[in-house]
């Protein structure tokens, strides 16, 4: 049985949805979607330009568990962007 998920501060709410490939209509396109707590880990760590300790810290987690979330994350965008998938904004924090 695993460990159940600490909750996890999250701050930042887009006011986004969706992205996808320009032309495609959404239903034609596969997706992958993005967590809260990774959206929170990309704009703490590659657009505020914080570092892993200073990122982690504001999310109340350990930097070797913001290490995952954020390596998660970037495999999910780099997937959407180079095989042309929509990325989907999961804004449910459970």
């Amino acid at each position: 049985m695993p460990r159940p998920k600490i909750r996890r501060r999250i701050k930042f709410n887009p006011n986004v949805d969706y992205f996808k490939p320009r032309g495609i209509p959404l239903r034609e396109l596969e997706e992958v979607e993005l967590l809260p707590d990774e959206v929170q880990a990309v704009k703490l760590y590659l657009v505020d330009g914080l570092d892993q300790t200073e990122s982690a810290k504001k999310m109340e987690i350990s930097q070797p568990t913001f290490a995952r979330i954020i390596n998660s994350a970037t495999k999910k965008l780099g997937e959407a962007i180079i095989k042309g998938k929509a990325i989907k904004i999961n804004k449910d924090i459970k």
